[in-house]
């Protein structure tokens, strides 16, 4: 069951969902909340590296460069760029409630995807979100941290999980402050893939 904007805020209140840090009314939607754009973004260092190798050594960190956008000034996604980024709130999830991490209607229009796969936020999750920003157009777009970049539904679980995610022995992005890249490498390598 989805939760509505009276549940989200009801769930607030009793702690089952913690968001720092306190959402102004205008983040509310009637079943959703707003997350805004961090100034944190990590960028593929394209011209040092011709292709990732999921079976190399380093991480798929190593290849990309962190970007610090300066208070009021925005970082320009190229057209179809792809970088991460991360929200400036903070979620936390009890075990019994799962996220859902969607796209603004008004960005998808401009040709702006904030995600491709990883719209799900398991119970028990803890941390900033890491988004996955992509420009479909044609032009450049201007996004300054502090927007209104995504929005997150929550939904309502039968029963708490018994293997929250922030106590996964194997989780890999929990408690994150800054935009993290795929750790992928690590499940290949060890895979025999």
């Amino acid at each position: 069951m989805v939760l509505s904007d009276v549940d989200i805020k009801k769930y607030i209140a009793e702690g089952k969902i913690r968001i720092t840090p306190e959402l102004p009314p205008e983040q509310f939607g009637s079943c959703s909340v707003d997350f805004r754009l961090g100034r944190v973004f990590s960028v593929f260092e394209y011209s040092r590296h011709p292709y990732i190798d999921l079976r190399d050594k380093g991480s798929v960190q190593d290849i990309m460069r962190t970007v610090e956008v300066p208070p009021g000034e925005p970082f320009v996604l190229q057209p179809r760029d792809f970088v991460l980024a991360i929200t400036e709130e903070t979620l936390e999830l009890d075990d019994d409630v799962l996220g859902r991490l969607e796209g603004r209607s008004s960005l998808g229009r401009i040709g702006i995807i904030v995600h491709g796969t990883a719209g799900l936020f398991d119970p028990g999750w803890t941390g900033k979100a890491t988004l996955e920003l992509s420009n479909l157009s044609r032009m450049a777009v201007a996004l300054y941290p502090g927007m209104r970049i995504c929005s997150f539904t929550f939904e309502q679980l039968s029963s708490p999980t018994s293997m929250p995610y922030r106590k996964k022995p194997q989780n890999k992005y929990a408690g994150q402050e800054s935009p993290l890249a795929s750790k992928l490498v690590s499940e290949v390598r060890g895979s025999g893939v």
